[in-house]
């Protein structure tokens, strides 16, 4: 799956790699999370175009948020027949930039996160779709899901899911949905090949979400991660209510 990735990338090379027409300019980010405005590359009027939507996917239909479970991932398996996405993923797909993600392994009784990342360092684009959510009040929300697949190979060895990685060449037609049709679009959502992606373990500081630096993606020893404390025994929480759109996460913001 994909619950917290990282940009790194310069803006200009985020600009060069997918070719939209605006010149944003944001800072690098290390520990992007969900209900956090994240960067997201759409077709509009036949132009690529960047823009900020809200990770965690609201279908319009959607009366109250608060009685609508935070929704980050849809799966390749199951997009084009779930009502919440049936719409999206043939009118409204999109590329999350990105140059890397988070994953957690369990290890005994506590998870370990690693950092997983190109093996060439190149920015990548995740599959994606939005959707605008428009309140009682005529308020609008750009909202959007990352797409999952199933994972294969080597990858299998830290989680059974992976976030759909759209390959460069195929950016146009995953992005023009005037364009391309659903069937043509939907082929595209395949786990990465062997070998895109490598990984090593990081420092659990990436658990928080209020962490946000460099040091996050450095790799630790086998010997670090070993040493790393097993999670104390907490009571069980009630299950938490997504945010409405208009309420401040305590997340903060991509700029």
């Amino acid at each position: 799956m994909c619950g917290r990735f990282v940009i790194t990338s310069a803006p200009a090379a985020i600009r060069a790699a997918f070719a939209y027409e605006d010149q944003p300019n944001f800072p690098a980010r290390f520990n992007i999370a969900p209900t956090q405005p994240v960067p997201v590359v759409i077709v509009d009027g036949g132009v690529r175009r960047f823009r900020l939507m809200r990770w965690g996917f609201l279908p319009s239909w959607v009366k109250d948020p608060k009685t609508f479970a935070l929704v980050i991932n849809a799966r390749a398996e199951t997009v084009l027949e779930k009502p919440a996405f049936r719409n999206a993923i043939r009118r409204r797909r999109c590329l999350v930039p990105s140059d890397g993600y988070y994953e957690w392994k369990p290890v005994g009784a506590r998870k370990q996160p690693y950092f997983i990342h190109p093996r060439d360092d190149s920015p990548i684009g995740f599959a994606g779709v939005w959707e605008t959510w428009v309140g009682p009040n005529g308020e609008e929300l750009d909202t959007l899901a990352i797409v999952t697949t199933a994972a294969t190979g080597a990858m299998t060895e830290l989680h059974d899911r992976v976030p759909v990685t759209i390959a460069p060449q195929d950016y146009a037609r995953w992005l023009d949905s005037s364009e391309t049709d659903v069937d043509a679009a939907t082929v595209l959502l395949r786990p990465p090949p062997d070998g895109l992606f490598v990984w090593y373990p990081v420092s659990t500081a990436v658990n928080r979400v209020a962490n946000d630096n460099p040091q996050l993606i450095l790799p630790i020893s086998d010997e670090e991660a070993a040493a790393a404390p097993a999670p104390k025994a907490t009571p069980p929480k009630r299950a938490a209510r997504a945010p409405r759109p208009d309420e401040d996460s305590g997340q903060g913001s991509l700029f």
